[in-house]
């Protein structure tokens, strides 16, 4: 791994995986569990940032840090792309301290998630 490797995955939330995570984890804001005008519910934020989840964990990637910055609302439906990029690593003596920065894009090309990660990837 080094610096400038990009990393991506890319989804489609679905109404039912919307209505399960409110349960797992109690956000049910109105948003979340009543459909729009358009039929839909907004995902949670933390569901869409869930996408950087299985690019650390193919990496082995033991988070320590979150920033995320939410820029527009995804809803049921929309199929978003994560691609993160490693910033910085450095070798310590057990693990490589990585820094990732992810930006995370709709079906349209928008923007609605940038996150920057501070974690590490234990040696074998």
């Amino acid at each position: 791994m080094q610096a400038g490797d990009v990393y991506t995955w890319e989804r489609t939330f679905t109404e039912e995986e919307v209505l399960a995570f409110s349960e797992f984890t109690g956000d049910k804001g109105r948003h979340h569990i009543e459909k729009d005008e358009n039929g839909r519910l907004m995902v949670q934020g933390l569901l869409t940032a869930s996408l950087v989840t299985k690019i650390g964990g193919d990496l082995n990637y033991v988070a320590r840090k979150f920033e995320m910055e939410f820029l527009c609302p995804v809803f049921t439906g929309d199929t978003i792309r994560c691609e993160a990029k490693v910033s910085e690593v450095t070798p310590s003596e057990k693990y490589l301290e990585v820094k990732i920065k992810s930006v995370f894009h709709n079906q349209d090309g928008k923007v609605v998630l940038k996150l920057d990660c501070d974690g590490v990837i234990f040696y074998d």
